[in-house]
């Protein structure tokens, strides 16, 4: 059988591709399976759930805090959405469990389709966005945060759904986001506090 990976050119994606050979056995294990489905917590729709569910919270609480964490955590993953959607559409890299049976391919594109989108991770980048945008108002939830978000992002790795490149650009697309929206919120309560009295 001619090797999938051949087209693989560069050093991040020969080092990719060594990892996604030696873990590609573990993918049908079941702990394996387990992990993975739970980190699926890290996908765009409960992520939505949770700075909505938190923004919701606040307001009902009526507790300001955790009102504007809960919009904070929403801005955060917003940002960190848009960031790797804009990034997944303009490159088509073939997701590993679908070049492991077929082949391996990395080039500007604009495909919509699931197997040709490995590139970034967007499970990391929206798990690290929230979980930052949550520590920013309780920072006690910095260390468990990025517990969470590392091992959302490391699950895809032996699941063979990302690479470890697509992963890394996943958590730096996230932490960029957070910093971004984190200071855009910052900066526009500051003018409402400033324009209000």
């Amino acid at each position: 059988m001619a090797n999938p990976f051949e087209d693989a050119e560069t050093a991040v994606e020969k080092i990719d591709v060594t990892v996604t050979e030696a873990v590609a056995e573990q993918s049908e294990r079941p702990w394996v399976r387990v992990l993975g489905f739970l980190s699926e917590v890290g996908d765009q729709p409960p992520m939505r759930v949770l700075t909505l569910g938190t923004t919701a919270a606040g307001l009902a609480l009526r507790d300001p805090r955790l009102t504007r964490t809960g919009l904070r955590m929403f801005a955060a993953h917003t940002l960190a959405t848009a960031i790797k959607t804009v990034i997944k559409r303009s490159i088509d890299r073939t997701r590993p469990d679908v070049a492991l049976e077929t082949r391996y391919r990395m080039e500007r594109g604009e495909s919509r389709e699931h197997d040709l989108s490995s590139f970034p991770s967007g499970h990391t980048a929206g798990a690290l966005a929230v979980t930052q945008a949550l520590a920013r108002d309780y920072p006690q939830t910095t260390a468990p945060g990025l517990a969470f978000s590392a091992w959302v992002g490391a699950m895809q790795i032996p699941r063979c759904k990302h690479f470890v490149s697509d992963v890394a650009a996943g958590a730096v697309i996230g932490w960029a986001a957070e910093q971004a929206s984190s200071r855009l919120f910052d900066w526009a309560e500051e003018k409402l506090a400033t324009s209000g009295s």
